[in-house]
């Protein structure tokens, strides 16, 4: 895997710092504001560019170990406050982070290597994630950061919705609750200028219509779920909120590390056989993980924590996620996606052992060698199956970029 050549994600303060620049430069045409506070009272702010009745929101940070979207919201503002063209009738509001409570916990600002970046990882559970905890919890039991971005959106009643994402290893994709035509292809074309693969067989988006590769749309509330074990349903998120207004959301996903394994649309061979194998990989890596950290609870005694939380929660969704490979495969199954979900069976027990290795650090616990072996083999040997090659910065972030505004551009159309 390629050495990263001197990355540098923006914490939230300095993206703050950065808001609070460019509205006292442009006082008439932005402005910041705080629109709610996390569960642990960090602020969540919300920039505006713009007065324009018909609105775009861009929300960054909803999943804290996905930086690219800070990097990319800092250059989108400056890119539309300098540019009347793009505010044309439209304001533009960005949403800073939306759960700076997780981006406080993943500590890998500038990961040099998968290994590195997964150290210092974290991601919450789903009844913690701003955008999916309505596919979790009651309404009355929400955590403040899902109250705040719907009540910004009931504010803006935004036209469209874009939010940031993004993953470890893999190619770029787009998710749209409803279609946007015109957008597959000058998607495609950026990702090839800027040698990123299109991720054409997604595992996120498994079974559901495609308008153009790496372009997908949403199944309807008809439509059964693709893995019925996985307990956050897309169409029950955040992502769904803006629909009460006639907008719609994309979900712009683009790689840190790249591999050319996640954009093969040739039909796989025997995709039943082979999500049996990767079924069984999965459950035998999650053993592993499990078995230290049985060893290791008796001594974690009184130890409680997100970090915790979130490695068991993970371990949990292990068993039905292999179940349900077990016995689904999609209709037209390709090397893509198949290699997609091979990315996804490596990352979930990684992700679990990586958080539970920060927490066995921090009670200097004796298990912590072992399970730092076993983080470092996994990402050695993910690194080397996708051959992973380091996306630069700039690039991930001119990609989503592009990927935002072309979105903003036919969105409107189909909604003028």
């Amino acid at each position: 895997m390629s050495p990263l050549p001197e990355p540098r994600y923006p914490s939230v303060p300095e993206l703050v710092a950065h808001a609070a620049a460019l509205a006292a430069r442009e006082p008439g045409l932005c402005a910041l504001r705080q629109v709610g506070v996390s569960r642990a009272g960090r602020p969540l702010h919300l920039l505006s560019v713009g007065h324009a009745r018909r609105a775009v929101l861009v929300v960054a940070g909803a999943h804290a170990n996905e930086p690219t979207g800070g990097s990319t919201l800092r250059v989108l503002a400056e890119r539309v406050s300098g540019d009347p063209e793009l505010r044309a009738g439209t304001s533009w509001h960005f949403l800073l982070c939306a759960d700076p409570d997780g981006a406080s916990l993943h500590v890998t600002p500038a990961p040099r290597s998968l290994l590195d970046y997964h150290l210092g990882f974290y991601r919450p559970t789903g009844a913690e994630q701003p955008e999916w905890s309505p596919s979790v919890l009651p309404p009355d039991r929400l955590p403040p950061e899902t109250r705040t971005l719907t009540g910004v959106i009931d504010e803006l009643r935004p036209y469209l919705q874009v939010t940031l994402h993004g993953t470890d290893l893999g190619g770029s994709w787009v998710q749209l609750t409803k279609d946007v035509p015109g957008l597959a292809e000058p998607f495609a074309k950026s990702a090839a200028e800027l040698r990123i693969p299109v991720e054409t067989g997604a595992s996120d988006a498994a079974g559901w219509p495609a308008s153009g590769p790496g372009v997908h749309v949403m199944p309807g509330p008809e439509s059964g779920a693709a893995y019925p074990s996985m307990p956050d349903d897309a169409r029950h998120s955040t992502w769904y909120h803006a629909h009460r207004y006639g907008g719609l959301t994309a979900v712009v996903e683009v790689p840190m590390w790249a591999s050319d394994l996640v954009d093969d649309p040739a039909p796989h061979p025997a995709p039943a056989a082979a999500l049996r194998r990767l079924a069984a990989r999965l459950l035998r890596d999650a053993r592993e993980v499990e078995r230290i950290l049985a060893e290791a609870l008796p001594r974690l005694e009184g130890v409680d924590g997100p970090l915790l939380r979130a490695a068991q929660w993970a371990l949990e969704l292990i068993p039905g996620l292999a179940e349900d490979w077990t016995h689904t495969a999609p209709a037209g199954s390709t090397m893509a996606y198949v290699g997609s979900v091979d990315a996804f069976g490596r990352r979930l027990p990684l992700r679990a052992a990586s958080m539970l290795l920060r927490v066995l650090r921090e009670a200097d616990d004796r298990a912590a060698p072992r399970l730092e072996r076993l983080v470092a083999a996994w990402c050695d040997a993910f690194a080397q199956r996708f051959r992973a090659r380091w996306v630069p910065l700039e690039h991930q972030v001119e990609h989503q970029s592009r990927t935002v505004l072309v979105a903003a551009r036919q969105a409107r159309e189909r909604v003028a």
